[in-house]
């Protein structure tokens, strides 16, 4: 068995605040999930398990994940301030490379579901959940509403973003995206604008506090199952990306909007996945060999 190197804790707490920072960007970017991200990172059982027992070791557990949370609202505040810029015009181009992100840990997430064994019902799972996310993403993508903001709306807006750390695979970004929030949300967290921000991050603590115990007793109970059926709503939701995201993105219309030919835009798209894909499977080696710290 290869000896694992231990890590220096400076240089550790500045990858958890990089990890903080990609999972709050995966919190806003359509198609991804805060909750993949954090699964992805070795991030989520240590923290659904310290939510579900907030008392235990809490000095401890804060000062852990404290750089995830300065990291999440970086990311988040961030990407703010590039999808108002940007992200119209190089929609494609952003979501293929956190796409090939997602797609390159998928060896090392298959191997975590079957960490303690795999039975056919486990499979069963995995395609009936990876079919399932697929189909409701696509039906969703169909019936878009506009919605006014309003107190009680960024509450419930919170409350799925909430749901996207606690459910990893489902994408809060293209639910606001469904009812026209999303702009919005965007253009208040760049902008500071309290009256968006106090009722997400509410809705958000709430919902994570109140599924955190429900979570963390799943996943002692029915280790395989869950894992197998995370691993089912990343490869649905990361399959149905391209027919929600990718590929509106490749009409003339929005071609001329991003000054991009259409084999251009193609070339572009797949290079960014292929260097996310590539980036994130060498991350996941590097992270093999070193210990995560049971903080519990």
């Amino acid at each position: 068995m290869k000896e694992q190197k231990k890590i220096n804790p400076v240089t550790d707490w500045f990858i958890r605040l990089l990890k903080g920072a990609l999972v709050g960007i995966g919190f806003i970017l359509p198609g991804l999930s805060g909750g993949v991200l954090a699964v992805i990172f070795g991030i989520y059982d240590p923290l659904i398990r310290f939510l579900a027992n907030i008392q235990r070791n809490f000095l401890k557990n804060l000062l852990y994940f404290l750089p995830v949370a300065i990291g999440a609202a970086i990311g988040i505040v961030l990407f703010a301030v590039v999808v108002e810029k940007a992200f119209g015009k190089y929609a494609a181009l952003f979501v293929s490379l956190f796409v090939g992100f997602v797609a390159g840990t998928f060896p090392s997430l298959y191997k975590m579901a079957g960490k303690q064994g795999r039975k056919s019902s486990d499979m069963g799972i995995l395609i009936i959940t990876t079919i399932a996310i697929f189909a409701l993403m696509l039906v969703g993508d169909q019936q878009l509403t506009e919605v006014t903001p309003s107190l009680m709306v960024w509450l419930g807006s919170g409350l799925l973003m909430g749901l996207g750390l606690i459910v990893p695979g489902m994408s809060p970004s293209n639910f606001l995206i469904y009812f026209g929030l999303y702009d919005k949300m965007a253009a208040g967290i760049k902008d500071f604008d309290f009256g968006v921000i106090i009722p997400l991050v509410i809705g958000f603590i709430v919902c994570v506090l109140l599924f955190a115990k429900l979570a963390s007793w799943l996943f002692r109970k029915y280790y395989s199952g869950m894992y197998h059926f995370i691993l089912g709503m990343v490869i649905g939701s990361s399959l149905a990306i391209f027919p929600t995201v990718v590929f509106p993105a490749f009409t003339a219309e929005q071609l001329t909007v991003a000054g991009l030919s259409f084999w251009g835009a193609l070339l572009l798209s797949l290079l960014l996945f292929i260097i996310g894909a590539v980036a994130s499977w060498l991350f996941s080696k590097v992270e093999e060999k070193y210990p995560r710290e049971d903080i519990f």
